[in-house]
């Protein structure tokens, strides 16, 4: 199980003001919570300073917890948190990481990693009105012509953001155009039909009845339509600490998916799984989709815990496929297969999963990766018994996957990636 806190022995003691400004210290910081996307007001400030007051502490690791209890409410603000009050309360190794993650221009400075979950909304929130000016530029009279067909628009650059690297503009931005994306499915073949004028269908049946009516003289011929049958969309969705900030994005996609009409899907199920299955269906017809997540996140207690994929889709096949999966349903696996539990259980339940509904494609963020190889014993259990495996790590990968349930030939990586398991 993934730590909800940073370390904290690799702090340094917490140095306490002689001058009384703690206080306003707090406020500072609670601003920068504000700031960095924490839904932190006064009277929550007021509290922490009151808590920090009664409390004490003798350690930073009280300080930290302290000032955690009052301003976290949410499991997956915990790590926005962390990331804030290590760059607020001086930790001189990552004020300078953030002054590389937003100005890796200046001054030679390039960024040495890719900044971590909530590391680049951290920045944003300490460092703006604080920056240095840009470097001037000494070519005065130079003349640049750009080809403004070859570079590429905020809203594109935005599609192919990673989740996890989005600053809180960003991710807003982002929230907003997950909101207007669709997922339409074509209606399932049945051989059931009903009356109609629009089709050279004849109703054998109905025209024989009609004619006994009639002493036997057929009046008319009666045709009919096939009845379409609209499938169901299942979503089961890893909310463990290495999926949550692509698991909030996933579900703000899945909510506009839920609540739009005309799409096709007969009922949108959506389920939860960290270290427990959790059904949160009746949470996302909420229309306000920030009402719909933060119930759905109280409902949910492992959020951004450890992980039990095996576990959490045997009590799935238990308690809920029979209920849910008929009518041809299509199933979405949003998960990073990285799973400590036995593989063996994995691999059973997946499969079990696989057979019980028409098209199960599976979502792993790690395929943002070129060199993404099925190493992980839980990635090697499940990819065998998936129809399709697609990224699902930005907004344009979400976009494609309109297209993945449409065409009944697609396979995503799944191909290429077996290739490398199979001797």
């Amino acid at each position: 199980m993934k730590p909800l806190a940073p370390t904290m022995a690799t702090y340094a003691p917490l140095d306490i003001p002689e001058d009384g400004k703690l206080a306003h210290n707090i406020a500072h910081f609670a601003r920068a919570l504000r700031k960095a996307g924490l839904p932190v007001g006064p009277g929550s400030t007021l509290d922490a300073v009151r808590a920090v007051a009664v409390a004490g502490f003798d350690r930073r690791e009280d300080f930290y917890f302290t000032l955690q209890a009052i301003f976290v409410s949410r499991p997956e603000e915990r790590a926005l948190f962390a990331q804030v009050f290590r760059l607020f309360w001086r930790d001189p190794r990552y004020l300078d990481h953030m002054m590389s993650l937003m100005l890796p221009q200046l001054n030679g400075v390039q960024e040495d990693r890719m900044a971590a979950a909530a590391e680049k909304r951290a920045a944003e929130a300490l460092l703006d009105g604080q920056l240095p000016p840009a470097p001037p530029d000494d070519r005065e009279g130079d003349q640049i012509e750009i080809d403004a067909s070859a570079t590429m628009s905020s809203e594109e650059r935005l599609k192919t953001l990673d989740f996890e690297q989005m600053s809180a503009d960003e991710i807003a931005a982002a929230k907003r155009m997950l909101a207007k994306l669709s997922l339409p499915v074509q209606p399932l073949k049945t051989r059931r039909g009903a009356p109609s004028i629009l089709t050279a269908r004849i109703d054998a049946r109905r025209t024989l009845r009609e004619a006994m009516r009639h002493g036997g003289e057929i009046a008319a011929l009666a045709h009919k339509a096939p009845v379409p049958r609209w499938p169901n969309l299942i979503v089961l969705c890893d909310i463990s600490g290495s999926m949550a900030d692509y698991s909030r994005m996933v579900l703000h996609f899945v909510h506009a998916v839920a609540n739009r009409q005309g799409q096709g899907w007969a009922r949108v199920h959506a389920f939860t799984f960290g270290t427990r299955l959790t059904n949160i269906t009746r949470h996302l017809r909420a229309r306000d989709v920030d009402a719909a997540l933060r119930a759905a996140g109280q409902e949910a207690q492992d959020w951004s815990g450890g992980t039990r994929i095996g576990q959490s889709l045997h009590a799935f096949n238990r308690d809920w496929s029979r209920r849910v999966l008929g009518q041809g349903a299509v199933v979405l696996l949003i998960t990073d297969g990285l799973d400590r539990d036995d593989p063996g259980l994995l691999a059973k339940e997946s499969e079990r999963l696989h057979l019980s509904c028409r098209k199960l494609i599976w979502l792993n963020p790690l395929l943002r990766w070129s060199g993404f190889a099925p190493k992980a014993a839980g990635i090697r259990a499940i990819l065998p018994h998936v129809d399709s495996f697609r990224a699902g790590h930005s907004i344009a990968s979400l976009e494609a996957l309109g297209r993945a349930i449409s065409d009944r030939d697609d396979r995503g990586e799944r191909d290429r990636l077996m290739a490398m398991i199979l001797p």
